[in-house]
């Protein structure tokens, strides 16, 4: 095996990565159904894409461990915004089917634990919004 092409993931990436996971646990559990996790395009990332009924959501995911210099749904700015909003309309031009759904977007921001205790089951405070931004 070529361990060149291994990809180590920073402890940034790591945290990011299981706030993501539980994230969608989180979003399953409240009924909606994944359809894509962190796709990427030209115009950035999209975080997680999901089914809520019949309605195409494109979900954004923040963690901060502590809200001290603001939540994490602050840290959502307008350029990200701009950003997933791009990255969603390559998605529809890209998979024909989602077109025939509604669409929205929505911020999912979780705050709380320790990033060095975040495999335990921590209780974390979770603030879902729905339509937290548009085009």
């Amino acid at each position: 095996m070529n361990t060149n092409l291994i990809k180590k993931l920073s402890p940034s990436q790591k945290t990011g990565q299981h706030f993501e996971k539980f994230a969608e646990k989180y979003l399953k559990n409240n009924g909606l159904k994944l359809v894509a996790r962190n796709y990427n395009c030209r115009f950035g990332e999209i975080d997680l894409i999901m089914l809520d009924a019949k309605t195409l959501v494109f979900i954004e995911v923040r963690y901060r461990n502590n809200p001290q210099f603001g939540t994490a749904l602050d840290s959502i700015t307008p350029a990200k915004q701009q950003k997933v909003i791009k990255s969603a309309q390559h998605y529809l031009q890209t998979n024909n089917w989602a077109n025939k759904l509604f669409c929205r977007f929505d911020a999912l921001g979780i705050i709380g634990g320790d990033t060095q205790q975040k495999d335990r089951n921590l209780s974390y405070q979770v603030e879902w919004v729905k339509d937290a931004f548009s085009l």
